[in-house]
């Protein structure tokens, strides 16, 4: 995941720490627009710059930490699938 964020332009990643701050001080109550359910336990952190999208796929474990699984910059209304697999395989990697 660092490696995501150092790939950011600074604004982008500035928003991205923040919310990151944010997630860690709320944990599961963080609010819509900041978070938002993907698909079962798999959330993303929300930012957006002109077109730009940054996003990460997420999830809570049963221990109260958050588990940071994929990272991109969209630019449609919808995360493409692709990015939903990888977070999804991954989230199943850490479960096991």
């Amino acid at each position: 995941m660092e490696e995501y964020l150092t790939s950011l332009p600074v604004q982008h990643r500035t928003k991205m720490l923040a919310l990151l701050k944010m997630l860690e001080q709320e944990g599961p109550n963080l609010p819509f627009p900041y978070s938002s359910k993907v698909r079962e336990k798999l959330r993303e952190l929300r930012s957006q710059s002109g077109k730009d999208k940054p996003r990460i796929l997420y999830f809570g474990d049963a221990r109260r930490v958050f588990v940071l699984l994929h990272g991109i910059v969209k630019r449609s209304a919808q995360l493409p699938e692709g990015d939903i697999g990888i977070a999804e395989a991954r989230m199943e990697g850490r479960k096991k």
